[in-house]
């Protein structure tokens, strides 16, 4: 006999990992950074040549603001939800931008899908609610996404309520 390891993991049933949209890559960052820089400097270049001297540094000044909100967009690209369904356990773990890890633990049984939708947009929001706990998820997501996301929340949520199948061996 050899020792073993008396865990057995429960089953997956859903698992899914959120992160924020961002439409530029960093290489895209840098050629759209380069080019406002270049169009700046010579829109400045040509102030400067008709003599008001004081508008040239300010050509420089719009593209530092640029760069530093892509920097904080950028910073803020890094905040995660991960949610993850177990026929015991719902888990949501929200990691902001910053570090700061935030844990939700519900019992899948009993949580329930609840939905903010508007007539024209769709989804807006999306709460798992329990036991008068309501959590905000997939805020990340647009519409569309979230609709798809509903769905198969539903589902994994539905497969947890039914239980564990057995399938008897021969």
């Amino acid at each position: 006999m050899t020792a073993g390891n008396d865990y057995d993991p429960q089953p997956e049933l859903f698992s899914a990992l959120l992160t924020p949209h961002r439409s530029l890559n960093r290489t895209g960052f840098i050629v759209l950074m380069v080019f406002l820089s270049v169009v700046s400097f010579a829109t400045g270049l040509a102030f400067l040549l008709m003599g008001a001297w004081p508008v040239f540094g300010f050509f420089g000044l719009d593209i530092l603001v640029i760069w530093w909100a892509f920097r904080i967009n950028f910073r803020r690209a890094a905040a995660t939800e991960e949610i993850r369904i177990t026929p015991s356990e719902l888990r949501v773990r929200r990691v902001s931008h910053r570090g700061h890890v935030v844990e939700w633990v519900l019992n899948p049984l009993w949580v329930q899908l609840d939905q903010q939708t508007h007539a024209e947009f769709g989804i807006e929001k999306l709460y798992l609610v329990s036991r008068g706990r309501r959590v905000s998820i997939a805020s990340f997501l647009g519409p569309d996404e979230k609709a798809s996301f509903a769905k198969a929340l539903l589902a994994a949520l539905q497969a947890a309520k039914r239980g564990p199948t057995y399938n008897p061996v021969s």
